[in-house]
């Protein structure tokens, strides 16, 4: 794709910087597609087919076909115009008749709501606990126990 895009800069006359300003893409951009470093997004290849509405996409993209089309036709003939154009064969002729269709019967649920089921959360206190017993173990292997008087 490289070399297509290097004979559009040749047939447009213009240097790489100055097709580059026409696309609207940096200078850079295009040198580093022209060189072979990245290959171009296809946002730059319809920027190219924008800016030169005579260059077929078919050619650009794959290679395949003449490189100039007719700026009147499309690159296959096959579409009688653009996509989205005013005229398109799908443009509302001034009438605007409403369609009706037959809709699927919403059938009511015959299973019945679930019930709301509530959390109840009791805190039992324990009693408070005492103190029964301490032991002390000394490094000796002896140990002292101590109990609270009652």
């Amino acid at each position: 794709m490289k070399e297509r895009i290097a004979q559009i800069v040749q047939k447009e006359g213009m240097t790489a910087a100055q097709f580059a300003d026409k696309i609207g893409i940096s200078p850079s951009s295009l040198s580093h597609i022209l060189s072979g470093r990245n290959n171009p997004s296809l946002e730059v290849v319809m920027k190219i087919h924008k800016a030169c509405d005579y260059i077929s996409l078919d050619w650009l993209l794959y290679g395949e076909g003449e490189m100039e089309t007719d700026v009147d036709s499309d690159n296959n003939g096959s579409f009688p115009g653009p996509l989205f154009d005013e005229n398109s064969l799908f443009a509302s002729n001034g009438t605007n008749v409403p369609e009706y269709r037959k809709g699927i019967e919403v059938k009511a649920s015959t299973i019945p709501p679930k019930e709301i089921v509530r959390e109840e959360i009791k805190y039992i206190e324990k009693p408070a606990r005492k103190i029964t017993e301490i032991r002390i173990f000394f490094d000796n292997g002896t140990y002292e126990t101590f109990r609270p008087e009652k």
